[in-house]
């Protein structure tokens, strides 16, 4: 007689373990053992809740979204960089993001500019133009003085870059440990234009799917001052402003389906939630993904795969095939999209489902992030 044991373990932390005990000196009966799929945990919040794959996506789906409902939320509609609303006529586009990134400073920024950038972007990813930002901090017990004063600093000049003002904020401190040192929030407003439909369900079969330049560099970049590591050449974080490149992108393109920065979850948590949302299928071309030499080589030895590592200055164009040129050749014209490449196609086979072709010629599956590679990324 046999008894079977299942880990409760959560789906980040790996595939739950059976263990099969039994008296027969004979060992166990092979029909007996079983391997059970991982149980998420259901009763508590994780870190990998956090992680923009497909935690992140059963929190919303399963909890925020439904409790929301009566508020005006849509629990089962697509889940856009930042909302739409009409006001005087007017469309606005309007977004709130919080960072929580650890350390606060890394190579190539720091937690204030990648919130002015990141709430920039999410505006931008609407085909909206940034117009203004809420600034809030909720600063921990401790914190040096001149660290906030540089943050701010930072901060500002993320702003003048973006072309966009922080007209309102707040200032919180909490008790030593409770906050980190420093967590920011923001929140954001922008215009807009007439005719300008941007959204993650509006990808369309035939469509070409560009990517503005090489992927992987915020993500590991923030591993590598966390844990220790010491590559032969520095990885610093892409973290820019993206709305001067969306811009073009409209300029040429004006029925551009759908903008995303893949940001936490990486480029094939964005494509997923886009062809999930669209009911299509997303092919990719392996050779064409552009991944630095040092982030493929941080990735091999740290076992991650380069499309589920976070971005913060990168954006995913998602245009239909006639406009596909040319809206390449706007996005190489801005600084942000010199390394701009098209890396896939949308279909009708396989809805909801995103593949790659790769360089040996087989195709794969490129899954959704479902836990946490790297907590606090942004």
């Amino acid at each position: 007689m046999s008894e079977r044991r299942a880990a409760t373990g959560s789906a980040q932390t790996g595939p739950a373990t059976a263990i099969s005990a039994t008296t027969d000196p004979a060992g166990p009966d092979p029909s007996n053992l079983v391997c059970p799929a991982p149980i998420p945990e259901r009763a508590r919040v994780l870190l990998g809740h956090g992680s923009g794959g497909q935690l992140s996506a059963a929190l919303m789906r399963d909890v925020i979204g439904p409790a929301l409902a009566s508020a005006g939320a849509t629990s089962g509609g697509p889940l856009n960089d930042a909302a739409v609303v009409e006001v005087a006529g007017r469309r606005l586009a309007f977004t709130t993001d919080s960072f929580v990134v650890s350390p606060l400073e890394f190579p190539g920024g720091d937690i204030g500019e990648l919130a002015v950038n990141g709430t920039v972007n999410d505006l931008a990813m609407m085909g909206a133009q940034p117009l203004a930002l809420s600034l809030a901090y909720v600063i921990e017990e401790g914190l040096p003085v001149e660290d906030l004063r540089r943050i701010t600093e930072s901060v500002a000049r993320a702003a003048d870059r973006a072309g966009v003002r922080i007209v309102t904020g707040d200032t919180k401190v909490v008790g030593r440990g409770a906050a980190d040192g420093l967590f920011v929030n923001t929140a954001g407003i922008g215009l807009v234009a007439v005719g300008v439909e941007v959204g993650a369900d509006r990808a369309a079969a035939g469509d070409a799917v560009i990517l503005s330049g090489p992927i992987g560099l915020h993500g590991i970049a923030i591993m590598s001052v966390r844990e220790g590591l010491d590559f032969e050449v520095e990885i610093v974080s892409d973290t820019q402003p993206l709305n001067g490149l969306a811009a073009a992108i409209v300029a040429v393109c004006p029925g551009v389906h759908v903008l995303r920065d893949p940001t936490r979850g990486g480029l094939a948590s964005a494509l997923n939630e886009i062809a999930a949302a669209s009911g299509v299928g997303i092919e990719l071309r392996e050779e064409t993904i552009p991944i630095p030499g040092a982030v493929r080589a941080a990735c091999e030895m740290l076992g991650l795969d380069p499309l589920h590592v976070a971005n913060e200055g990168k954006l995913v164009a998602i245009v239909p095939a006639s406009s596909a040129e040319a809206v390449l050749a706007a996005m190489r014209a801005v600084p942000e999209g010199s390394g701009s490449v098209a890396i896939g196609t949308v279909v009708a086979d396989h809805p909801a489902m995103v593949t790659m072709r790769t360089i040996v010629g087989s195709q794969r599956i490129v899954d959704m992030l479902v836990g946490e590679q790297l907590p606090r990324i942004c």
